[in-house]
C-alpha cells in the first residue's frame, strides 16, 4: 500500500530555496520601487545657469540632502541590502550543498546484467549470484561493518531482480509501478529544518507564529493604515491643517499666512524638546531691531503675542528667512533654512483650504506667499532681490530712497544698460562680474506674457447657457531684457478644434497628441505636440528644488469671489529656450474648462495668472464672456446645414446636358431611318447668317463638332 512520508529536510537541501523565495518576494518590489523613474517634475526639470552661491551654501545643501535622506527612506534602502545578503548566501548554499537524487530502482544494474541479455541468460546469470551471495554461502565481512541483516536484504533485493524480468506477474508491477512489490511510497522533504519541529521546541513554535501574526502583522498593517489617514493629499499632517484651518480669515495676507503657516505640527517635531526654547531670544532680539523694516507692526505684535514656545520660534525662523537676517548662530542658520520648506508643504494646505472658500483675497495672498518662501523674500521686499548679489542697499540705489512702489525685474532690465550699469556697480555695489551674474539670471527667467485670450466651445460659433466652455490662453514665454522679439504670427493665435471624428479629444478624455495648425497659405495641418518643462526656479536660499507652476484662474473683482477655480500648468507645448539657451518666443496654447453660466448675458471676469516661484511676474486682465440665445445657435447652424443653389453656377452645367441628350437622340433616329431604307441619312445645311451670326456659329460649329463624335462613339 502506497503511502507519503513527510519529513524535515534533513540535509538542508530545500530550506535555501525556501528562504531565497521569501528574500527575492521582499526584495525585488522594494529594489523596483527604489530604482523607478522618479515622476516628480523636481527630478527632471533643466536649471537656470548660474554660478552665485549664498553665503550660508553648506548649511542650505545640508538640509537639502537631509530632505533627501528622508525622501530615500533609508530603512527600504537597508531593507534591501539585507535582502541580496541573505539571497546571496542562500545561492551559496545551494551550490555547496550535496543533494540527494532519488535512485530510480533497475533490476538490471542490481544484476549486473545487460539489458540485452534474454530470459537465459538471465537465470543462469541469477543462479552465479545465488551461489555467491546466499546467506548461507557468505559470512558477514567485519571490516566493511556487514552485518546478517544486510546480506539478508542484498540477496532479497537480488531476487526481487530476477523475478522482475522473468515472472509476468511481478514483471507487469515493476513496468507499471517501477518497482516489483507495486506502488511505492515516496518522500517529501519540507523546506524546515527538523530542528523547529522537534519534540520539546513546540512551544517556541507556537510563541514565534504568535508574535509574527499576533503582534507583528497588526503592528505593519496599523501602521501603514495610521500612516495614510495621518496626512492629506498636500502631504501635511491633518493635524496642522486643522490648526491652519483655525487660523483662517477673509482678510489674510501674506504676512498672516505665513503666521497661520507656522502653527504646523511639522515645526513641533523639528523643534521638540528644548530646541524650542534654545535660542528663541536670539532669534527675535535679532528680527525685531528698528532696523527690521520687512516685519509690519502688526507681524511684529502678532509675533510677541504667542505663547507657544515651539510655534513662536518657528514664526520667528520664518520671518528671519524671508527677511535674509543672519542669527549669527550656525545651528539657528540651520533651523532657519530647514523651517522655509516645510511652511512652503504647509501653505499648499493653506491654498487648498483659501480655494474651498472661494475668497479672493486670501487665494491671491497664498500664492504670493509661495513666491515669498521660494525667494526668500519678505512681504514688503522688492522684487529685485530675486536676482544674485542684489541687497536691499543695492535696490535702494536703483529704485531711489524712500520709493513708494518696487521696481519689478522686467522694469530694471528695460532701462538702458548704461543706466543699469550706473546704478548697480561701484563702490559699495556690485562688481562687473557680478552685475554680469545678474543680468544673465534675470534674461533666463521664464516670464509669461499672454498674447491672446478668448472663450469657445468646440464645434460652435456661439457660446449657449451651460454649455462646456474653454478659455484659450495664447502666450509666449519673453525673458526680461530680451531684445529682437519677433512680432507675433496671427494664425499662431487661432485655435482650430480636433477633427470632428476624434471624439476623446472634442471630450476632453485624452490628452491629444497632435495639434492642427493653420498654415500661412491657409492650409491645415498636423503638429506634434511636445512636453517641455521650465528650467527649475532660480531659489538659491531654499532648502530643496522646485519646478515652477502657472496658476490661471477667473475671479469675480466686484463681489471678491473666485468664480473659476485654478487651473495648474506645469508643462508646455513648445521650446522656452533653443540648444544654445536663447529664447524661442514660441506661442504657447493654455486651456481650461468650465460650464457656462445658465443665463444669456454678458459676464466680465478677471483673469489671474501667477507664477508660484517668481514675484512680479504675474498677469491680470479683465476678459468678458458672452453668453448667447440658443435660439441663435440653432438659426446658425441651420444656415449652416442649408446651402442655396446659385443659378450662375447651376444653369451653365444643365443647358450642355441638354442639349447632348437632344444630340444623341437625334443620332439614334437618324441611325433608324438608315437600317430602313438603306440610304444615310440626309446632311443638315445651314442658312447663311451675317458677321455677328457667325461668330456664334463658331460655337455652333464646335457643338456640332461634339455631335459627331458623339455619333462616331454610338456606331462603334
Amino acid at each position: 500500500m502506497s503511502s507519503t512520508d513527510y519529513n524535515y529536510d534533513e540535509q538542508g537541501q530545500f530550506f535555501p530555496f525556501f528562504i531565497l523565495t521569501l528574500a527575492g518576494l521582499v526584495t525585488f518590489p522594494l529594489t523596483y520601487n527604489l530604482l523607478k523613474p522618479s515622476k516628480e517634475l523636481e527630478n527632471t526639470a533643466p536649471r537656470i545657469k548660474s554660478d552665485f552661491k549664498p553665503d550660508d551654501e553648506d548649511l542650505i545643501d545640508a538640509q537639502k540632502r537631509k530632505r533627501l535622506r528622508r525622501e530615500r527612506r533609508i530603512k527600504r534602502i537597508a531593507t534591501v541590502v539585507i535582502g541580496y545578503a541573505v539571497m546571496a548566501w542562500m545561492i551559496y548554499l545551494i551550490i555547496v550543498t550535496a543533494r540527494t537524487a532519488p535512485k530510480i530502482w533497475d533490476p538490471y544494474e542490481i544484476l549486473g546484467i545487460s539489458r540485452s541479455a534474454d530470459e537465459k541468460a538471465i537465470s543462469k546469470h541469477y543462479k552465479r549470484l545465488s551461489l555467491i551471495y546466499h546467506p548461507d554461502k557468505i559470512r558477514p565481512d567485519p571490516a566493511k561493518n556487514e552485518t546478517i541483516e544486510m546480506l539478508n536484504d542484498r540477496f532479497v533485493e537480488l531476487t526481487k531482480a530476477y523475478k522482475a524480468l522473468t515472472d509476468e506477474e511481478i514483471r507487469n508491477n515493476y513496468i507499471q509501478y517501477g518497482h516489483p512489490d507495486g506502488k511505492q511510497s515516496f518522500s517529501i522533504g519540507i523546506a524546515l529544518p527538523k530542528f523547529i519541529v522537534s519534540e520539546g521546541n513546540g512551544k517556541y513554535v507556537l510563541l514565534v507564529y504568535g508574535g509574527l501574526l499576533g503582534v507583528l502583522l497588526p503592528y505593519i498593517v496599523g501602521k501603514w493604515w495610521y500612516g495614510t489617514q495621518r496626512y492629506t493629499k498636500e502631504r501635511v499632517l491633518v493635524a496642522s491643517a486643522g490648526n491652519i484651518f483655525r487660523e483662517y480669515r477673509e482678510d489674510l495676507a501674506v504676512g498672516g499666512i505665513v503666521s497661520a503657516l507656522s502653527s504646523g505640527e511639522e515645526f513641533k517635531q523639528i523643534l521638540a524638546g528644548i530646541k524650542a526654547e534654545s535660542g528663541l531670544a536670539k532669534v527675535e532680539k535679532r528680527i525685531l531691531t528698528e532696523d527690521a523694516t520687512f516685519l509690519s507692526p502688526l507681524d511684529r505684535e502678532t509675533l510677541k503675542q504667542l505663547d507657544d514656545s515651539s510655534r513662536r520660534k518657528a514664526l520667528a525662523l520664518l520671518w528671519a528667512y524671508l527677511g535674509r537676517v543672519d542669527l549669527n548662530d550656525k545651528t539657528l542658520n540651520g533651523e532657519k533654512y530647514e523651517a522655509a520648506p516645510i511652511a512652503l508643504s504647509l501653505n499648499e494646505s493653506f491654498t487648498a483650504i483659501a480655494l474651498a472658500f472661494g475668497n479672493l483675497r486670501p487665494i491671491l495672498g497664498a500664492f504670493r506667499t509661495s513666491q515669498h518662501l521660494i525667494q526668500a523674500v519678505s512681504p514688503a521686499g522688492s522684487p529685485l532681490l530675486q536676482l544674485p548679489y542684489f541687497t536691499p542697499k543695492i535696490v535702494e540705489a536703483i529704485e531711489g530712497e524712500n520709493a513708494k512702489s518696487h521696481f519689478t525685474v522686467q522694469r530694471f532690465m528695460t532701462m538702458p544698460e548704461s543706466q543699469r550699469r550706473s546704478l548697480t556697480v561701484g563702490a559699495g555695489l556690485l562688481t562687473d562680474k557680478q552685475y554680469a551674474t545678474a543680468v544673465s539670471v534675470a534674461q533666463q527667467l521664464p516670464n509669461l506674457e499672454v498674447c491672446k485670450a478668448f472663450f469657445k466651445v468646440m464645434g460652435e460659433k456661439v457660446i449657449t447657457p451651460s454649455s462646456l466652455v474653454q478659455l484659450v490662453v495664447k502666450a509666449r514665454f519673453i525673458p526680461p531684457g530680451s531684445t529682437n522679439v519677433p512680432a507675433v504670427n496671427e494664425l499662431e493665435l487661432e485655435d482650430i478644434d480636433p477633427d470632428e471624428d476624434d471624439l476623446d479629444a472634442l471630450m476632453g478624455r485624452k490628452s491629444a497628441k497632435n495639434r492642427r495648425v493653420k498654415l500661412a497659405d491657409g492650409q491645415t495641418v498636423e503638429e506634434k505636440i511636445e512636453t517641455i518643462q521650465p528650467p527649475l526656479a532660480h531659489a538659491p536660499y531654499l532648502a530643496r528644488d522646485h519646478s515652477p507652476r502657472w496658476h490661471i484662474f477667473l475671479a469675480d473683482a466686484k463681489q471678491g469671489k473666485m468664480a473659476v477655480p485654478p487651473f495648474t500648468f506645469t508643462t508646455f507645448d513648445k521650446p522656452l529656450f533653443d540648444s544654445e539657451g536663447r529664447p524661442t518666443f514660441n506661442v504657447q496654447t493654455l486651456k481650461m474648462q468650465f460650464q457656462a453660466p445658465p443665463q444669456v448675458g454678458d459676464f466680465t471676469f478677471v483673469m489671474n495668472m501667477l507664477c508660484d516661484s517668481y514675484l512680479g511676474l504675474d498677469t491680470k486682465l479683465d476678459i468678458t464672456l458672452h453668453v448667447d440665445d440658443p435660439a441663435k445657435a440653432a438659426a446658425l447652424k441651420e444656415e449652416d446645414d442649408i446651402s442655396e443653389p446659385d443659378e450662375g453656377n447651376f444653369f451653365p452645367f444643365l443647358f450642355p446636358l441638354m442639349k447632348y441628350k437632344l444630340t444623341v437622340l437625334d443620332s439614334i433616329a437618324g441611325q433608324m431611318q438608315a437600317l430602313k431604307t438603306g440610304q444615310p441619312p440626309p446632311r443638315k445645311t445651314r442658312p447663311t447668317h451675317d458677321s455677328s451670326e457667325d461668330e456664334s456659329d463658331t460655337d455652333g460649329d464646335a457643338g456640332d463638332t461634339s455631335d459627331t463624335n458623339t455619333e462616331t462613339d454610338i456606331d462603334d
